[in-house]
């Protein structure tokens, strides 16, 4: 694993903005292919088996969860831990999830998070530098099969679900969500459904008929919603949700795995696994250097990194539910820069990586997506 510096692409916005890559330049720089990460097979292959064995260490951690009914260590409200526990239950079909990792090419990648609900940076993962490597190494290949699997995903999922016309939302407000949401729209028409978008801000209840219906008064009877299930079991609309009248993407019981509870409840079960950074609920069982993380948080927020050498955090409006403790697994330098790279599962396959790079150890919102290929 290397960074490498390259030459930028004279219309690279434009090639960016013709696949509905809008967002390249949020707060500066978001895309930034001045420089690539470049790996071997052999390192491809090693996050590849990593992310299928996290993904089965997730599920396993589900099952334990949900057996031993431990809801309220996740903030799940209590109405809710049936619900939640029959989707798992049922094996709701889920469509994907992003897995965080540090990973320097040289010693095992180890989980730092999994977004689970709502993970995002998929667009440019998928299709951005997929282009890009073809513009740019077109010789080269790279860990990224991400829109083939997630077409074939849905499609083996429309049997479980009504989608005589499956609903796409997220918050009006953001063009990220908007994108992202609008790229596995296409995806879904691509695998045979009918679409439609709607605003999450624009979903009603109808009373009479007991189900959600859109700013048309449609029928939401599968809704694909970039908004976290912590979010919307909060909503005014919350307690409507438990009439069932909807199928989600993702299904409830992925509210377990994208809250930070479960990197405790994942150390808990595989005490020492490779893949694995302890962690724990409660402050002082870590002996050096460790991470504080909210259970329920966003793009890096109110994270503090606790270092013999100094301290170090990010602001926000996240912790009211309480904390998770974990070890710090130093992120390798390249350049002055620290990257986290995200791997991606669909159904249950690896399928893909996007890196994000910071000029701080805490990757958040305004860090940087670099592409990169293998040799």
């Amino acid at each position: 694993m290397k960074r490498e510096r390259i030459t930028v692409r004279a219309d690279w916005r434009e090639r960016c903005e013709a696949v509905g890559f809008t967002y390249h330049s949020v707060d500066g720089s978001y895309w930034d292919e001045s420089a690539c990460y470049v790996f071997t097979a052999a390192e491809v292959d090693e996050l590849e088996a990593a992310t299928n064995e996290l993904h089965r260490l997730c599920l396993e951690a589900c099952e334990h969860v949900v057996r031993e009914r431990t809801f309220e260590a996740f903030a799940i409200p209590e109405p809710f831990w049936t619900f939640v526990a029959d989707s798992w239950r049922e094996r709701e079909p889920t469509l994907f999830g992003r897995f965080d990792l540090v990973y320097d090419g040289s010693t095992p990648p180890k989980l730092l998070e999994y977004n689970a609900d709502t993970p995002t940076a998929l667009l440019e993962a998928s299709v951005v530098q997929w282009y890009w490597m073809q513009d740019v190494r077109p010789r080269a290949d790279q860990f990224n099969s991400i829109h083939e699997k997630l077409i074939a995903q849905l499609r083996a999922m429309s049997g479980r679900l009504p989608v005589a016309q499956a609903h796409f939302a997220c918050a009006r407000e953001s063009d990220e969500d908007f994108r992202n949401s609008e790229y596995v729209r296409d995806c879904a028409t691509q695998a045979g459904y009918a679409t439609a978008r709607v605003a999450i801000e624009e979903i009603g209840w109808d009373p009479v008929a007991k189900r959600f219906v859109d700013a048309a008064d449609a029928p939401v009877a599968t809704l694909f919603k970039l908004y976290p299930w912590e979010w919307l079991m909060r909503e005014a609309f919350g307690p409507n949700i438990l009439s069932r009248s909807c199928r989600w993407i993702e299904p409830p019981w992925k509210a377990l795995l994208s809250n930070k509870t479960i990197l405790a409840a994942l150390w808990e079960l595989n005490p020492g696994h490779p893949n694995l950074l302890p962690a724990y609920l409660v402050p002082g069982r870590i002996d050096g250097d460790h991470v504080r993380k909210p259970r329920l948080s966003r793009e890096g927020a109110n994270v503090s990194l606790r270092r013999m050498t100094g301290a170090m955090s990010s602001g926000g409006s996240y912790g009211e539910e309480g904390y998770v403790y974990q070890a710090l697994a130093p992120l390798r330098e390249f350049d002055g820069n620290f990257p986290v790279l995200g791997s991606w599962i669909v159904g249950d396959t690896a399928c893909g990586i996007g890196i994000r790079e910071d000029a701080t150890p805490i990757t958040r919102n305004t860090s940087r997506f670099v592409p990169h290929y293998f040799e």
